[in-house]
């Protein structure tokens, strides 16, 4: 896993995986968006899901947390054992957008979480336990929350994506 040496890296890090990505479904034809097959473990609708669901996520952490709340992770409703159940609620959250509208909700959400990122202080991003979401079941700083919930699985998904294509064409 990266080091990011300050948030401008990050972002550009977010910025260019989340367009590799996204451009591996101009494609990916609608009536196909539900397909699944045996050789990805995903289709290319809960791809999309996954990631809208927890970026978002992520964001209300830190909504909730900035307001006061005490944050549980993952929520209140899943615990970290459970997340299996969690990606079935995201998939059901995105179900029935189109692709065309799924991927402009991950590009908004996306930019959303860019300029979040370049509102937060290096001590934020990069110091341990700034804030108290960050260490609920890992003790790691926010930066690698943030790769962890973007820029790994737009790599991972990127792969998968490929395939799902390679087998499908």
């Amino acid at each position: 896993m990266p080091t990011y040496q300050n948030k401008e890296a990050l972002i550009t890090e977010i910025q260019k995986t989340y367009r590799l990505f996204d451009q591996e479904f101009d494609d990916v034809p609608e009536d196909k968006k539900n397909l699944r097959i045996g050789e990805v473990d995903r289709t290319p609708q809960e791809m999309m899901a996954y990631q809208l669901g927890w970026l978002t996520l992520v964001l209300s952490w830190e909504k909730d947390e900035l307001a006061g709340k005490v944050v549980t992770t993952p929520t209140p409703d899943y615990k970290w054992n459970q997340l299996g159940a969690l990606y079935e609620q995201f998939y059901r959250t995105y179900d029935g957008y189109s692709l065309k509208e799924l991927r402009s909700l991950l590009k908004q959400r996306t930019n959303d979480w860019c300029e979040w990122i370049d509102g937060l202080s290096e001590e934020e991003l990069f110091h341990l336990g700034v804030r108290k979401w960050t260490i609920s079941s890992a003790n790691w700083p926010m930066w690698k929350w943030l790769h962890i919930n973007s820029v790994a699985p737009f790599k991972s998904f990127r792969t998968k994506i490929r395939r799902w294509k390679k087998y499908t064409d």
